[in-house]
């Protein structure tokens, strides 16, 4: 339901979030140049040559390069070999000076993504993706070594907008492993009462409206209307879909899993699409690598 006349959420900018956490990361990152001759590394592994891995790659690279963060290329041929792969992340475990590693997803279907993952050693799991961090995440009283970054991202974004989590009705919209399963450990340990919502979901609609914080990471464009929302509820949209637009050299346009035109008339935060989760993912990434090298460098 429309709020009166006039009403306009803000606007989570992540980019500028994003910014200033890169500038507290660079000043960490000096200070370790500075007092140690030393510098987080990060390994980026990609296999093959989807057109949107190597954007992202390039980016996280380029992330890497404006903060001081050192970062080891590793580009494979999609034909290669998953014995030659999982060699390649023993390698880079054995190196002292990778504090990080990334295996860019998704792989090539003859190679088992959990068996990668699951080689990758603990302490360079800056994805967060190892089963044992996961299995932490999900555990009351335990630590992870690495939170996933995009959910991270997430809850920076509400903090950083001064939006308290603790005692809150939260609803997650999509049951990824990469984003809606993590996300919602998340938020229940930082005290929301949470629901997930998901495909075979009866009526997603009351219940995404009964929300005063929706994160949306279902994977479809515009899904949930402006109607479905809570007034002045907090809407993080994790999603990035192409859709058609004639107008735009590309011929197509990223929008998110939310309507951002009707929710602006209805929340009180809301991210825009793209400019929102999507620079905090890459800057959590660094954040996890500059703590995995803090942990290493500083003992």
């Amino acid at each position: 339901m429309a709020s009166p006349d006039g009403h306009k959420a803000s606007i989570i900018d992540g980019k500028a979030i994003a910014q200033a956490i890169r500038s507290e990361i660079a000043e960490e990152v000096r200070h370790l140049s500075e007092k140690y001759g030393k510098v987080p590394g990060l390994a980026v592994v990609i296999v093959g040559n989807r057109k949107d891995s190597q954007s992202y790659v390039s980016m996280k690279r380029k992330a890497c390069a404006e903060v001081g963060i050192k970062s080891f290329d590793v580009d494979l041929p999609e034909q290669v070999l998953e014995s030659e792969l999982i060699g390649k992340v023993h390698e880079l475990n054995a190196l002292p000076d990778v504090h990080g590693i990334l295996v860019q997803l998704p792989l090539p279907k003859h190679i088992n993504e959990e068996k990668v993952l699951s080689e990758i050693s603990l302490e360079k799991d800056v994805d967060g993706f190892h089963p044992l961090n996961i299995g932490k995440l999900a555990m009351k009283g335990r630590e992870p070594l690495f939170l996933p970054c995009t959910p991270k991202g997430c809850l920076e974004l509400l903090s950083r907008s001064g939006i308290s989590v603790k005692g809150k009705k939260a609803v997650v919209v999509g049951r990824s492993n990469i984003v809606g399963l993590p996300v919602a450990l998340l938020l229940l340990k930082a005290d929301a009462t949470v629901t997930v919502v998901h495909s075979h979901t009866q009526d997603p609609e009351s219940i995404i409206r009964d929300a005063d914080i929706v994160i949306a990471a279902a994977g479809q464009a515009m899904m949930i209307k402006g109607s479905w929302i809570k007034p002045g509820a907090a809407v993080i949209d994790v999603g990035t879909n192409a859709v058609n637009d004639p107008s735009k050299k590309s011929g197509y346009r990223l929008v998110g899993d939310v309507d951002f035109q009707e929710a602006c008339k209805v929340a009180g935060w809301v991210t825009p699409v793209p400019g929102g989760v999507g620079p905090m993912t890459v800057a959590m990434l660094l954040k996890n690598t500059l703590d995995g090298a803090k942990r290493v460098i500083e003992q």
